[in-house]
């Protein structure tokens, strides 16, 4: 048995705010969390909406309450963190190449919120129509 001691680095809870970088990935993490609550929220919804009317728009009035309309409104601030977030790092973790020369970075970012775009205005046409 060695009878040296190992090295233990001392890293307090707030280790994360000292350098942006790993301030902006904690961001981006913990914003994954408010996502899947937001989707438990609606997932609720869907299941109250299979209930009947009468309990869907119980669940839809308990969510125009102002507390919830704020939580509505924070988690689409941190969606669209989320998502910009994502998509400039989109290049780095898709390595797209035609022939032998690489798809230029701009071009899949640009791609990605031409798709946003797209897919946000055929949803917005199926709510309107």
């Amino acid at each position: 048995m060695s009878k040296r001691k190992p090295y233990v680095r001392k890293m307090g809870a707030t280790w994360w705010l000292k350098n942006t970088f790993h301030t902006k990935y904690i961001i981006r993490e913990g914003s994954s969390l408010v996502i899947a609550i937001y989707s438990l929220v609606l997932l609720f919804g869907l299941f109250r909406l299979s209930q009947g009317a009468e309990a869907f728009n119980g669940w839809l009035e308990v969510m125009s309450h102002p507390a919830w309309l704020l939580f509505h409104l924070l988690s689409l601030v941190w969606t669209l963190y989320h998502s910009v977030t994502w998509f400039n790092l989109a290049p780095k973790a898709a390595n797209l190449w035609i022939g032998q020369k690489r798809i230029p970075d701009n071009w899949i970012v640009t791609g990605m919120y031409a798709a946003l775009a797209l897919i946000s205005l055929a949803g917005l046409v199926l709510v309107l129509i």
